[in-house]
C-alpha cells in the first residue's frame, strides 16, 4: 500500500484514527466569585464565630457595649453549664433524634421506592399530600396534639417526641429519597428480575447501596430538624423528657440574660450536630449532589 492509499484509507483494523480533542471552553475569571464566596461564607459563619469567642468571656465582658475582639478567655461558663445538669437534656436530645431518623428511615425508604421506581396510581397526588402536612403551622395543631398526649397519660414522655419528630422529617425524607431513587438505572431493576432476584434482595442488595450516599444526606437533615425541634418540647414536656433546647431556654431568667452562659451552652449544643456533619461529610455532599451530574 502507497503513502496515498494510507492516507485515504477508512481507520479500521491497523490503522488508528486520529484523536480529536475538542476545545476546552474558556473559563471566565473565577477570582471575584471566589471572593463574594468568601464574604458569603463569613457573613454566615459569623455569628456562630461570635457565640464560640464570647462563651470563652465573663458576663461583664459579653455585656459591654463595644465589643471586645481581645480579653482573657476562661472556661468558668462551660464549667457552670457541665455543673448545670446538662446530661440528661442531651440524652432525650440523642434519643429521640436517633430514633426517630431510624423510623423515618425505615418508613421512607420503601414509599419513597414505590413512588419512583414502583410508581402507583395518582403519584402527585400522593407527594402532594404528603407535602402539603408541612404548610400546616405547628402552633394550630398543638391543641390538640397536646390533649391526646394528656388523654393518653403520654405528656413528659420522650416516645411523645419520637413520634411527632417522625411524622414531622416523614414527607420532606419522602421527597428527598424519591429524589435519589429516580436517579438509579432502570436497568439494574431488569438485570435482578432476569436473573430471578425477589424484590427484597433487588432494593437491600442493588438499590440501596446505590442510593446509599442520599440515605446519609437524608438521615443527617432529620437529625438536625429532630435536634434543633423547639416548640413541641418546651410545650408538651417538663422534666423527665425535656432536650437541649428547653435547656437553653433556662439561662433566660427573671434576673435578665445570661449571654456568656447560654452562648457556652449553645456551643455545646451544637457540636453534636457539627460532628456528625463532619464524619459524614463525604456521604453527605455526594448525596445532595446525586443526580446533579449526568
Amino acid at each position: 500500500m502507497t503513502s496515498a492509499d494510507m492516507t485515504t484509507a477508512e481507520p479500521g483494523v491497523g490503522t488508528a484514527a486520529p484523536r480529536r480533542v475538542a476545545p476546552r471552553k474558556k473559563r471566565g475569571n473565577s477570582i471575584p466569585v471566589g471572593i463574594v464566596g468568601w464574604i458569603v461564607g463569613i457573613v454566615f459563619f459569623f455569628p456562630v464565630l461570635w457565640m464560640v469567642l464570647t462563651s470563652f468571656k465573663t458576663e461583664a465582658q459579653a455585656y459591654t457595649n463595644t465589643p471586645s475582639l481581645i480579653f482573657s478567655p476562661t472556661l468558668s461558663q462551660y464549667k457552670t453549664v457541665f455543673s448545670s445538669g446538662i446530661w440528661p437534656y442531651v440524652a432525650n436530645s440523642a434519643f429521640a433524634t436517633i430514633v426517630s431518623t431510624i423510623l423515618v428511615l425505615l418508613l421512607a425508604t420503601p414509599c419513597a421506592f414505590a413512588l419512583s421506581l414502583r410508581p402507583v396510581r395518582k403519584t402527585r397526588d400522593v407527594l402532594f399530600f404528603f407535602i402539603s402536612t408541612k404548610m400546616l403551622p405547628v402552633v394550630a395543631a398543638i391543641i390538640p396534639i397536646y390533649i391526646a398526649a394528656r388523654d393518653l397519660h403520654m405528656l413528659d414522655n420522650i416516645f411523645t417526641l419520637v413520634i411527632l419528630y417522625t411524622a414531622m422529617n416523614l414527607p420532606i425524607a419522602v421527597w428527598m429519597m424519591r429524589s435519589f431513587f429516580l436517579e438509579v438505572p432502570g436497568e439494574l431493576l431488569e438485570a435482578a428480575e432476569m436473573d430471578g432476584a425477589p424484590l427484597r434482595r433487588t432494593v437491600t442488595e442493588v438499590i440501596l447501596p446505590v442510593v446509599a450516599p442520599g440515605l446519609a444526606a437524608t438521615a443527617l437533615i432529620c437529625c438536625i430538624f429532630a435536634w434543633n425541634e423547639f416548640f413541641f418540647a418546651v410545650n408538651l414536656t417538663a422534666t423527665q423528657a425535656a432536650t437541649v433546647p428547653v435547656f437553653l431556654v433556662g439561662f433566660i431568667s427573671s434576673e435578665g440574660l445570661y449571654f456568656a452562659q447560654l452562648a457556652a451552652a449553645a456551643t455545646v449544643a451544637t457540636l453534636p450536630v457539627i460532628l456528625a456533619g463532619w464524619v459524614a461529610q463525604r456521604q453527605l455532599v455526594r448525596g445532595l449532589s446525586f443526580g446533579a451530574i449526568k
